[in-house]
């Protein structure tokens, strides 16, 4: 895997898992991002997530996508 796909409330995150992921991201995000992305800090719309998911697999980049995540708040 080189990228994974998160669903939550807000969006979906990314989070590189490889190098090969991290290199990809890169040309499809400015520099100013780079940081954050390598963090797994960004959240970007199903939407775009999904358009992620097709050019990156079309690149050959393998991809964890997680359609939906729960977490139970505790009581």
């Amino acid at each position: 895997m080189d990228i994974s796909l998160s669903q939550n409330r807000n969006g979906t995150q990314i989070e590189p898992t490889s190098i090969h992921g991290m290199l990809w991201l890169q040309t499809h995000f400015e520099s100013i991002h780079w940081e954050t992305l390598s963090n797994g800090l960004v959240i970007i719309s199903i939407k775009d997530a999904q358009d992620l998911f097709k050019d990156a697999t079309n690149a050959g980049i393998n991809i964890n996508f997680i359609n939906s995540l729960s977490q139970l708040d505790k009581i």
